[in-house]
């Protein structure tokens, strides 16, 4: 495993699921980990858990609360040498012709707007060599009936990221990963239960080729790689996270 010893390294929606694998993995290799979450309390409750951390309430679509997450991470640790922009969430499962217009902007103000804010004010704080990864989703490039406007929102982090990937080359990376199906908080919202059913999936599983749904530690792991030096010819590239379901 790459050493991330005295690096700061910052990840959203690190209560639970995705985040929580990554805020671990990291401080496993010896980073000072910053976990955010509009969940205070589970974000204090992962913090404690690890070496050496910080907790965050944070609402990543509010300006202000990104401003003052930076400034709290910046007084803690100095600086800020990866930016893990993980914080999402999917809308309860519709077709979109009965989606209304709340709803879908929320999809760009959660999914989007936060990755925007969490760049306009961490970058200047980012040295050389430093890194970001944002979390989009295997539906981004791949999408299927009923998650239209989270898809949509989570095509734009694609293009977002690369974008600002050419723009901030070559002091800092940019990449993305585009995770499939997860046993995480995704489903309660996305289906309003804790778990799929067993019918539901199966019938997820039989479109992904190597078997079974990604796990947090899967998806933490390829963020860990995108990070770390061993990725250092990288920027621009939205990895697939997803046991072969694009294919």
């Amino acid at each position: 495993m790459s050493s991330f010893a005295g690096k700061c390294v910052v990840v959203t929606g690190a209560a639970s699921g995705f985040g929580k694998a990554m805020s671990e993995k990291f401080a496993a290799a010896g980073a000072s980990v910053v976990v955010a979450d509009i969940n205070g309390q589970g974000a204090k409750a992962v913090a404690a858990e690890l070496p050496d951390a910080i907790s965050f309430q944070l609402d990543v679509s509010s300006e202000e609360q990104n401003r003052a997450l930076i400034e709290a991470t910046v007084e803690a640790f100095g600086k800020i040498d990866v930016f893990c922009a993980n914080a999402g969430i999917p809308h309860r499962a519709k077709m979109m012709v009965k989606q209304d217009l709340e709803e879908f902007d929320s999809m760009w103000a959660i999914n989007v707007r936060s990755i925007f804010l969490a760049a306009k004010y961490c970058v200047p704080h980012m040295p050389e060599g430093s890194s970001i990864v944002n979390t989009s989703s295997i539906g981004a490039k791949r999408p299927r009936p009923g998650l239209a406007a989270y898809y949509a929102a989570k095509g734009a982090v694609v293009t977002l990221t690369k974008a600002m990937a050419i723009e901030l080359a070559p002091k800092i990376r940019v990449n993305a990963v585009c995770p499939v199906s997860a046993p995480t908080g995704f489903d309660m919202n996305a289906v309003g239960s804790e778990n799929l059913s067993p019918e539901a999936e199966a019938g997820v599983i039989a479109g992904i080729p190597l078997g079974r749904r990604a796990s947090p530690e899967d998806v933490a792991s390829s963020v860990f790689f995108l990070a770390s030096d061993e990725a250092e010819f990288l920027t621009g590239v939205c990895l697939d996270v997803d046991g072969g379901r694009a294919i």
